[in-house]
C-alpha cells in the first residue's frame, strides 16, 4: 500500500493512463490488422481507405506518445510497403496475362 496521499494519487492517475493507452493501442492494432488483411486478400480498392485509417491511427498514437515516434514510422513504412507491393502486383497481373495470350 502507498504510504502517502501523493503516491496514492500517482497510482490512480497511472492506472487511468494505462487503461486509456491500452484502448488506443488496441484500436491502432485493429486498424492495422484490417488493412493488412485486405492487402493480403488483394482487395486493393477496399484496402486503400483502410490503410489511410491505419496510418492516421498510428500517427495519433505517436502524437500522444503512446507509441514511440520511431515505432510509428516503422509501422507506417512496413504497411505502405505491403500496400504498394500488392498494388503493383495487382496492376501487373493483367499485363502479364495479356502478353502470354498473344
Amino acid at each position: 500500500m502507498p504510504k502517502s496521499k501523493t503516491v496514492e494519487k500517482t497510482a490512480r492517475t497511472a492506472e487511468r493512463r494505462r487503461q486509456r493507452n491500452k484502448s488506443i493501442k488496441s484500436a491502432t492494432k485493429t486498424h492495422v490488422t484490417k488493412a493488412e488483411t485486405l492487402i493480403a486478400s488483394n482487395k486493393i480498392e477496399a484496402a486503400q481507405p483502410a490503410v489511410v485509417t491505419a496510418i492516421s491511427a498510428i500517427d495519433k498514437a505517436a502524437k500522444k506518445r503512446i507509441i514511440h515516434p520511431n515505432t510509428a514510422a516503422r509501422q507506417k513504412s512496413r504497411l505502405m510497403k505491403k500496400f504498394n507491393q500488392a498494388k503493383l502486383s495487382s496492376t501487373n497481373e493483367p499485363k502479364t496475362a495479356d502478353t502470354t495470350q498473344k
